[in-house]
This record gives structure tokens, sequence and C-alpha cells, in this order.
């Protein structure tokens, strides 16, 4: 195997153990979402994250090379917090007040469309005919999972409109900060704790304030502190760290298929701890969903080292 190869399936095993964890977060955040406003919820958990992560972030050397960054460097991480952690976490956590985590799931499943196409148009990393085959696998992955004998998605109810429209919303602002962060993270002049401090402290203080103002600063009990300290120091501060350093190597397409597994760990998640049982047709469609990562990850040698670069 060689360096390149190896440090792909590094970034690989990274990606897939990070979106594990942000897999266990629905299940806490749907927790949560009892006893706390979303907004204000969501804000909290980044704001905290940023904390943890700022003495960190301020070693001299880190320091140094913000100094020198040019004002569209600060501009693009400034435009990375402000989609990642604004609109999408805050459309996360608004969309799971109105929507099941199924639902919510499923529709930012279709992150990987949007990235496809706009990876192609503004990081010249065009899939090959493999990674279409997987994209199309894994749409079909979702669609199969999803099969109810009455139709619909996800078992959700009328009166959720505004839970789509959130969704959908977040997967847009999901799908651009995809490729931003790509970008960002390809060009390797930051590392990536210094990127995830300041695009999470940027997007993090912007949802903690509209939290505040539209909601006011939630009551937690002993129980939501463990749950927020949780979803902040593991699945926030550490998770999205070794997130973007993942996106050193991986392409904006890739980290988003990846990405996209979340909505099968979800469903797992659920049949380990809460006794919820899957059909044979959905344990099919979960063996696609596999095959249909493994093609995104395959491509030509040449095209491989292209995307490096």
């Amino acid at each position: 195997m060689t360096d390149s190869s190896s440090h792909h399936l590094k970034a690989v095993l990274q990606a897939l153990f990070v979106t594990f964890l942000w897999a266990t977060s629905w299940v806490l955040i749907k927790i949560g979402l009892r006893d706390l406003p979303a907004l204000s919820f969501a804000g909290l958990r980044y704001l905290l994250a940023f904390l943890v992560l700022l003495p960190l972030a301020l070693r001299p050397a880190a320091r140094t090379r913000l100094r020198e960054l040019p004002p569209r460097r600060w501009g693009s991480l400034i435009l990375l917090g402000l989609l990642l952690y604004s609109v999408t976490q805050g459309a996360q956590f608004v969309s799971l007040v109105y929507l099941p985590a199924a639902t919510a799931s499923l529709l930012l499943s279709f992150t990987i469309v949007l990235v496809a196409f706009i990876g192609a148009a503004a990081l010249h990393e065009r899939p090959t005919w493999l990674q279409w085959l997987g994209i199309a696998l894994y749409l079909g992955a979702v669609g199969l999972y999803y099969q109810r004998p009455s139709g619909g998605l996800g078992g959700a109810t009328g009166g959720v409109t505004v839970g789509y429209i959130v969704a959908l919303v977040g997967v847009l602002a999901n799908a651009l900060a995809a490729v931003l962060g790509r970008q960002v993270n390809r060009e390797r002049s930051l590392d990536p704790l210094t990127i995830t401090t300041v695009s999470m402290g940027v997007g993090s203080l912007v949802l903690f304030a509209i939290g505040l103002l539209l909601q006011g600063l939630p009551r937690l009990t002993l129980a939501n502190w463990l749950i927020v300290l949780w979803l902040a120091v593991v699945n926030s501060a550490f998770a999205f760290t070794l997130w973007n350093r993942t996106l050193q190597e991986l392409s904006a397409m890739e980290s988003s298929l990846i990405n996209n597994t979340m909505l099968f760990q979800i469903a797992l998640l659920a049949w380990i701890f809460l006794g919820e049982a899957l059909t044979p047709l959905q344990w099919l469609s979960l063996g696609v969903a596999v095959v249909a990562t493994v093609l995104v990850q395959i491509k030509p040698r040449a095209a491989a080292k292209s995307t490096l670069g």
C-alpha cells in the first residue's frame, strides 16, 4: 500500500469514527429538546466547545499564522463558521423539534447530491463514473430503507411544514459548508485545530446570541448539563477538529457520503439501545449503503493525484 493510499484509508476510518460520534448526537439532542429550547441548546453546545478549544488554539505559532492570513482567508473562515454552525447546526436542532430524527437525517442525506455538483464546479473535484454510481446506489438505499406500507418519510405527520423548510435550509448550508471546508483544509495554510476553533467561535457566538435573543438562557438540570458537556467536548470540540483533519485528504464528495452514513448508524443505534427492530428490507438497504460508500472511495490513480494538490 502506497503512502497516499495509507493516508486516504486512515482519513476514511477517522471520518467514520467522527460520524459515529455525530450519530449519537441525534439521540442526545432529542432527549435534551424535551427541556431545552432548540437555538439556545445548540448555541450553548458550540459555545462551550469553542471555549474548550480556545486555549489550545492560542499557541504562539497558531497566533502568528492567524496574523499573517490575508483578508480573503479570514473571510473564508468566517463564512465557514456561519454556514456550518450558525445555519446548519441551528437548522438541525430546530428541525428536530418538529420532525422525527429519522426524517430529519433522511433529508440531510441529500446533501451529497448538492456537494457533487458544487464541488465539481468550485473545487474541480469531478466524480468518476464509479462515484456517480455510488451516489445513485446510496440514494437508492435511502429510499429503500424508508419505504413504508403507507408511504411517506419516517412516519412524519401533518403540521410539520416548518420542520421541512428548516431542514432543507440546513441541507443547502451543509452542502456549501462541506465544499468550503474542503477548500480551506485542502490549502493546508492552517492546522485543523485552528480552523475548527476560529470557524466554531464565529458560528457559535452568532448562534448563541440568536438563541438568547429569541429564546432566552436555558435552565439546565444535571442531566441536561451532562448532555451539553458531552456534546460540546467530545462530539464537537474533538470530533470537528478530527473531521477537519480528514478534509485535508478526502474530497468534499467523499466526506459528504461518509457523513451520510450517519443515517444508517442512527438506525443501528436505535435498534441496539432502543429496541427498534429493522426489517429485512432495511437490513438490505444498509448493505447497499456500505457498497455505495466503498464505490465512492475508489478512483483512478491519476484522479487521486489531481485532488491532493
